[in-house]
């Protein structure tokens, strides 16, 4: 499947409003050969991790965004069931604690970029500090504003340094919103899930969508790309990020490192 649709080119300008949030009932085949593809490139996903590890040369760098509900922790649940927990290691950015504030705003996150050989998955990210930190009016104008010439410095950096960044906006719409919102307040087993403030920040929705695209239509470049991922059908959207992450690892080409001994030589007594 070409995923290059839903890669933001650098340089364009982002608009939610003009992006699918959904595809058709018979987007890859329907739902059921979507799923059992998702389950094959789950696969392929596990033995190109596998690969990365025993290298230990490169490193991925997963960053998932998008609105509230909009499935970043499902998205993380499906793709990743068949990888091996030793060489993933997944990051939840909340709200910054007293030490974190105590530096500058980048610092707690660089310090959980994946090391050498690892896959490192963001739920939330430095992107928050463009995101929520502007939508609240945290810092002025000014201060988030520059932000984005760090960020793009900082994914460079990495980049160059030998991660490969890759990130989703995990786009849904409003009136799916509202339905996710409602299933887990019928349901008791889902009552944890919501959080009352979830609807003031439900009521910034437009706001939110003005930040995200100037995050996206500024900091989407060839080194750390944007997707803008429809994820209304949760089946839909695993079957793209999964698309999109089998292809970066095939790209980066990890392999397994020769051995400096002859194996057929050695005897296990």
């Amino acid at each position: 499947m070409d995923v290059s649709r839903y890669r933001v080119p650098p340089g364009s300008g982002f608009d939610p409003e003009a992006w699918p949030t959904r595809e058709d009932d018979d987007f890859a085949g329907g739902k059921k050969e979507a799923k059992k593809e998702l389950a094959r490139l789950a696969v392929r996903l596990g033995e190109l991790q596998a690969r990365l590890y025993a290298e230990g040369r490169q490193a991925l760098l997963i960053v998932l965004q998008g609105m509230d509900t909009a499935g970043k922790d499902g998205t993380i649940r499906h793709v990743f069931r068949a990888v091996n927990p030793q060489g993933v290691r997944v990051t939840s950015f909340k709200k910054p604690t007293a030490l974190e504030l105590a530096h500058d705003y980048l610092w707690r996150v660089h310090r959980h970029a994946p090391a050498r050989g690892e896959i490192g998955i963001f739920n939330r990210s430095h992107y928050e500090d463009v995101l929520v930190v502007r939508v609240h009016e945290l810092v002025p104008p000014e201060v988030w504003g520059r932000r984005y010439d760090h960020i793009n410095a900082f994914e460079r950096l990495l980049a160059d340094e030998g991660t490969r960044i890759v990130k989703f906006f995990l786009h849904i719409s409003k009136d799916e919103q509202k339905r996710r919102l409602e299933a887990r307040l019928e349901n008791p087993r889902k009552h944890w899930k919501f959080n009352p403030a979830d609807l003031s920040e439900r009521a910034r929705w437009g706001d939110y969508a003005a930040a995200y695209a100037e995050a996206l239509s500024r900091t989407s470049s060839d080194r750390a790309p944007w997707y803008a991922v429809p994820a209304d059908r949760k089946w839909q959207r695993n079957r793209i990020v999964a698309q999109v992450l089998v292809d970066a690892l095939e790209a980066m080409d990890p392999r397994f490192p020769r051995v400096d001994f002859d194996p057929a030589s050695v005897r296990v007594e």
